[in-house]
């Protein structure tokens, strides 16, 4: 990814759903004006989700995804189901692709069911409009013809107007003012990625800048004179979580203190609940089995915080023999009824929609969840101080 990109975690998600051959390939090359899907009369052309990032006007910085047909069948054709139900996770919104000739059947009822179940805004696209017209009764339906191109247009800006809803979110906008001074301390060792920030940290640092507020960066071997240097104290300091503990023992009480991670868990999901979530580790028994989970994929180090360190960390902060399972990326479970508590990393790489629909998976099924920064800084002993930035949060912990 360049660094004039937008990244895939901060661009809307559209998802094209529907029966084979309803034309949902077809509709996402017209909206998208590219050969982006490959197109059949053969049921079932389709056979993974198909993702693409661009520019879509008027909406901007997108994703598009073209799903497998909603019927498929047989045994492969159940486990294209099952990965058109896991893009549901993460799409913004969705665009369910009914052919007009047929009508809305069964299958694509039960589409709109999960739709509504998980709080999905979602359009109706009658395709096929040149060979039968559909009369259009709700503000979310359109008629439209891929083949002509008929409302493709309208078809784009009905999706914008129906996105233009959705509130804005910051990384940090409503905690410091124009002109303060931020600490931003990014460990450079064997774990950082070659000649580049990772992306909270990229995301972090450009939004501080859009605030006119003063950036400084430093390792945290010089946050100490750093810190002594400055003329008036910085408004706060930004710490990676790996180095929570080392870092904390130099920043004054007087300063605000966080990490990247406990910043994304809020701009991601719901940072109140992961907070609770750090008290689930006083309860953990022997046998008890923690899943740790990864937004993104990486190449793993000899001491990678998330296979290494956090289950060293947990281990000897419970004194508890605790089994561990990970995954990465786009994987996560569909049943978390075997886990006693959910760690989870800051979720850079995911989309608001998939991150809040983990954490309510976890909510419903009872499992505590919590976040990497968040862990680590109640490891340490610090997680009162980690989140001196938000008072309420505070505020709750002495509750």
């Amino acid at each position: 990814m360049s660094l004039t990109n937008t990244p895939s975690s901060e661009r809307v998600h559209i998802g094209f759903f529907g029966l084979r051959n309803a034309g949902k390939s077809s509709l996402v090359n017209a909206v998208t004006n590219q050969e982006l899907s490959v197109v059949s009369d053969v049921l079932g052309t389709t056979t993974d989700p198909v993702k693409k990032a661009m520019e879509l006007l008027p909406i901007g910085a997108v994703v598009i995804i073209d799903t497998p047909g909603f019927d498929d069948v047989g045994t492969l054709g159940e486990l294209r189901v099952r990965k058109t139900r896991k893009v549901l996770a993460s799409v913004d919104i969705a665009v369910l692709v009914v052919d007009a000739e047929k009508g809305i059947s069964d299958d694509d009822k039960e589409l709109i069911e999960l739709f509504k179940e998980r709080k999905i805004p979602y359009i109706i696209a009658y395709n096929k409009a040149d060979l039968a017209e559909i009369k259009t009764e709700n503000k979310n339906e359109i008629s439209v013809s891929a083949k002509d191109k008929k409302n493709i247009e309208e078809l784009k800006e009905l999706i914008g107007t129906m996105l233009n809803s959705k509130k804005e979110k910051y990384i940090l906008a409503d905690l410091v003012d124009r002109g303060d001074t931020v600490v931003l301390v990014t460990p450079i060792d064997e774990s950082a990625p070659k000649g580049r920030l990772i992306l909270p940290q990229q995301q972090t640092l450009r939004e501080l800048l859009d605030l006119h507020c003063k950036p400084v960066l430093c390792q945290p071997s010089e946050l100490k004179s750093t810190l002594e240097n400055f003329k008036e104290k910085p408004k706060l300091v930004i710490t990676d979580s790996q180095v929570f503990g080392i870092v904390s023992k130099d920043v004054p009480e007087d300063i605000n203190l966080t990490s990247f991670s406990i910043l994304f868990a809020r701009y991601k999901g719901d940072l109140d609940t992961l907070v609770k979530g750090a008290a689930a580790l006083k309860n953990l028994k022997d046998g008890d089995k923690v899943l740790i989970s990864e937004g993104c994929t990486h190449h793993r180090q000899c001491g990678d915080i998330g296979t290494v360190k956090l289950p060293k960390w947990i281990k000897d902060y419970t004194k508890k023999e605790v089994e561990f399972a990970f995954t990465s990326g786009g994987d996560f479970p569909e049943d978390l009824s075997d886990y006693a508590l959910v760690v989870h990393c800051g979720g850079c790489m995911l989309n608001n929609r998939e991150m809040e629909y983990r954490l309510n998976m976890a909510k419903a099924e009872g499992v505590a969840m919590v976040n990497y920064g968040v862990l680590i800084a109640h490891i340490h002993g610090i997680l009162k101080k980690s989140l001196s930035p938000f008072k309420n949060l505070t505020k709750l912990l002495e509750d």
